[in-house]
């Protein structure tokens, strides 16, 4: 069995609740650097892994013999980290929003090809259960001519799940660039692309600060879009959803609609115009608080991308356009005009 060897950059929760236990739980991956600025959280967490710790990005990628790299940065260092990477030929899964740009973007994709290493983002909700069936069932003509959806991921906050509470840099404008938008509606603007197979091409948004304090980004965010098929829809993100995380979408189509993870039973409700209705139990899906962390099919279709040499779900390009919503909305909120999304 070929045996790679993974640097992890960043020690916050993102690599802790899901990067480093995932990778430790494959045989065929080595963890051979951990790296963080807090020098003394990054030896601990070394020594929880018995590897290396390293407080320079540089060093824990070209010294450690790693061929895989993990970017568990904040946002502004997504694009300068994992460019590097790449220009020292290696392969890299970077946390989402991949960049804080389309110049970003696009660079750590130009950087991925020059290199011939992979690029992928880590947009996990492509990988939960009920989210495969339903593009199956799109797919498969099931539903019909697919007319209309909504989409939300709303919880109290990162302030939750962050180590450091609500000093996190999530909170930040210089480190974060965007909030919630970026936190969790770039999540829904990959998923809702995955499941229908449509790309987007106008946006309206309203985006608010107002449920936060001592924070310099958006903790709200509604958008209506449109395809470019003519489907619309709208897209909430949200860090003022107290109690239980929503983390629902419903597809309206000629044929009956799908309701996906609002349930606390089935995963998956489809309802047909026929009076039929078929429950799925899939499993739940990974939120914050459940033990779905370990198993978000993230690093496995990574690792085994790299193993396989095929090409990543979420490349840099699909990353980008899933990002470009984003970015429109914003450009949207601030012209308080619709956009036409590049």
């Amino acid at each position: 069995m070929s045996q790679l060897k993974v640097a992890v950059i960043g020690a916050g929760s993102i690599a802790l609740y899901r990067h480093l236990p995932e990778y430790a739980m494959r045989e065929d991956v080595e963890i051979v650097a951990i790296c963080d600025i807090k020098e003394e959280h990054v030896e601990r967490v070394a020594e929880d892994y018995n590897t290396k710790a390293y407080t320079d990005y540089k060093e824990a990628i070209t010294e450690s013999g790693a061929n895989l790299v993990s970017v568990c940065l904040p946002n502004y260092l997504h694009a300068p980290v994992s460019i590097f990477a790449l220009e020292q030929g290696k392969h890299v899964l970077c946390e989402k929003p991949m960049a804080t740009s389309h110049e970003e973007a696009e660079e750590m994709i130009e950087a991925s090809k020059k290199a011939g290493k992979k690029l992928m983002i880590g947009h996990n909700q492509r990988f939960v259960p009920s989210h495969q069936k339903a593009r199956e069932i799109i797919a498969n003509g099931e539903l019909g001519r697919i007319y209309s959806f909504h989409t939300t991921f709303g919880h109290g906050g990162p302030e939750g799940w962050s180590a450091d509470g609500m000093n996190s840099w999530f909170f930040r404008k210089e480190e974060a660039f965007i909030g919630a938008l970026g936190d969790l509606g770039v999540h829904k603007a990959d998923l809702i692309r995955y499941i229908l197979g449509e790309e987007f091409t106008e946006i309206a948004a309203i985006v608010e600060s107002s449920a936060k304090e001592n924070s310099e980004v958006d903790d709200q965010a509604l958008c209506v879009l449109r395809s470019e098929n003519g489907v619309i829809g709208t897209l909430t993100a949200s860090w003022a959803y107290k109690g239980i995380e929503d983390n629902s979408t419903v597809i309206y189509g000629e044929k009956g609609n799908l309701r996906l993870e609002d349930d606390p039973s089935y995963s998956l409700i489809a309802s047909f115009t026929d009076g039929t209705r078929i429950n799925y139990e899939l499993g739940q899906i990974q939120t914050n608080n459940n033990g779905g962390q370990t198993s978000t099919g993230v690093i496995d279709h990574f690792v085994d991308s790299v193993l396989n040499n095929t090409e990543s779900l979420i490349n840099g390009e699909e990353g980008h356009k899933s990002l470009s919503i984003i970015l429109a909305a914003l450009e949207a909120n601030e012209t308080k005009r619709n956009v036409t999304i590049s």
